[in-house]
């Protein structure tokens, strides 16, 4: 019998690593905001954009990322994308104004918008035989798992020890890390055949312009309320641009057979793909449920509790950390079974773990089975869609992933921040819960309908995976 391929850990190191520093820096920067204010002098319309104008644009430009990807090469832009994210942070760690640290912050989604469709495209190539790219996903999702949940604890010891552009510059000497690893043993991909043709700048344009203006509305909703001029002019801005997106891709799909013709930036045929819809989705509801309640959860151990950054972060540890624990289970556990039946399972214990909370709080257990719930669930449905993702569209579909998760953490951030100002913080927090444990149930509810899509593909389609 052939033994199965041995994992590769010098390509999987890079392309870890630079996903490891886009997670670390959505939330190292929450608990550095009191410094950050008192050292520049920002008013609470800076610090807003300083917070939440990185995921904005990490969300607005993700599809363009991943579309760039699929047609120049992904080596090439995941590490354009990390240079530009590395020259970031250096802006960030030497901003002397406000305005400069929010040039910085946004340049720094920018760069992790290319960075994060390119670095599973690479994965999926570095790694054809499924089972190893499932230890792959495994690991590289527990990385920034990693990142996420140590950004409060790394922040707060960067703020006790040193000053809060720290959180900036040990960005550089990991970034240069990543760049050399991914150089010396990262293949390039050059331009894929299946894209060539003529680009597609109308539905590019569309396609940025709709998903900045959502997340814009999202992000700004929670401090200015669902009601405000702004908030409601950008959300219509962002639903009726998705809705000319949809038209005019719908239209270049139809014609983009003929000789010499436009090729669309996104394909809407891959939504008929019932296991892809379904995946993307869960993906939206999971970041929705778990990261606005991390949002009010954080508030509470803050204000009611009176913990401070660093002992928050450490009390979030049961949860946020779950990815230690489910990944070397994962790894080994989805090449036999395949991605759908823990991702449902995960979904499962998710709810009830929220519902937990309505009777005990954010206990360390309702925290464990929470964390254990989303980081399971994200890392297979991560393997979901790269399992059923076109080989010529491997970096938008990753992308398409990426951003529901984005809009999704935006939703709920928004959704339950609104409702800790509206109802109070305890009542907020158990409302929260409730609404969280609705959409783990409903993405546990769709994860079995993938799960039953997945097993009805033709055999053509099995084939064509099978030799991926």
């Amino acid at each position: 019998m052939t033994p199965p391929p041995r994992l590769a850990l010098r390509p999987l190191t890079a392309l870890s690593l630079g996903y490891f520093l886009v997670m670390l820096d959505v939330t190292v920067v929450t608990v550095a905001v009191p410094d950050v204010r008192a050292s520049l002098g920002a008013g609470p319309a800076a610090m807003q954009w300083i917070v939440d104008g990185y995921s904005t644009v990490f969300a607005g430009l993700l599809l363009l990322g991943g579309g760039l990807g699929d047609r120049l090469g992904h080596r090439r832009v995941f590490m354009g994308g990390l240079t530009a994210f590395v020259a970031a942070s250096a802006v960030c760690g030497a901003a002397g104004s406000p305005a400069a640290l929010v040039a910085g912050r946004l340049a720094q989604g920018a760069g992790a918008a290319f960075l994060v469709p390119a670095s599973l495209a690479l994965l999926q190539a570095a790694y054809p035989d499924r089972a190893v790219r499932a230890r792959a996903i495994a690991l590289w999702g527990a990385m920034a798992a990693l990142a996420f949940g140590a950004g409060p604890a790394v922040g707060g010891l960067l703020l006790a020890g040193l000053d809060w552009r720290a959180a900036f510059w040990v960005n550089l000497p990991v970034g240069a890390l990543a760049l050399w690893l991914t150089a010396r043993h990262v293949n390039g991909s050059g331009r894929r055949t299946g894209v060539a043709g003529r680009t597609d700048p109308l539905g590019q344009a569309l396609g940025v312009v709709s998903l900045l203006a959502l997340a814009g509305a999202l992000n700004e909703a929670g401090g200015r309320g669902w009601t405000s001029p702004l908030v409601l002019g950008a959300a219509a801005l962002g639903a009726a641009g998705l809705t000319v997106f949809v038209l005019v891709e719908r239209r270049l799909e139809r014609g983009m057979a003929a000789p010499g013709a436009r090729q669309p930036l996104l394909r809407p045929s891959l939504f008929r793909n019932s296991a892809f819809s379904a995946t993307a989705a869960v993906g939206l509801l999971i970041s929705l449920g778990y990261y606005g309640m991390l949002y009010v959860t954080t508030l509470h151990f803050q204000q009611e509790r009176g913990l401070d950054a660093l002992a928050t972060g450490l009390a979030l540890l049961p949860s946020v950390c779950m990815g230690l624990l489910a990944a070397p289970l994962l790894s080994r556990l989805v090449p036999r079974t395949g991605p759908y039946a823990p991702m449902t399972c995960a979904l499962f214990l998710g709810a009830a773990g929220f519902l937990t909370w309505l009777l005990t709080g954010p206990t360390p257990l309702a925290l464990a089975a929470t964390g254990l719930g989303q980081t399971t669930a994200a890392l297979t449905a991560t393997t979901a869609i790269i399992d059923t993702a076109p080989p010529e569209a491997a970096g938008l579909s990753t992308a398409l992933f990426n951003t529901a998760r984005q809009l999704g953490n935006a939703l709920g951030v928004a959704l339950f921040g609104t409702l800790t100002t509206t109802q109070g913080l305890t009542r907020g927090l158990h409302t929260s819960a409730l609404l969280a444990a609705v959409a783990f149930a409903v993405g546990g509810v769709l994860s079995l309908h993938g799960w039953k899509g997945s097993r009805t593909r033709t055999p053509q389609r099995r084939a064509a995976e099978a030799a991926r």
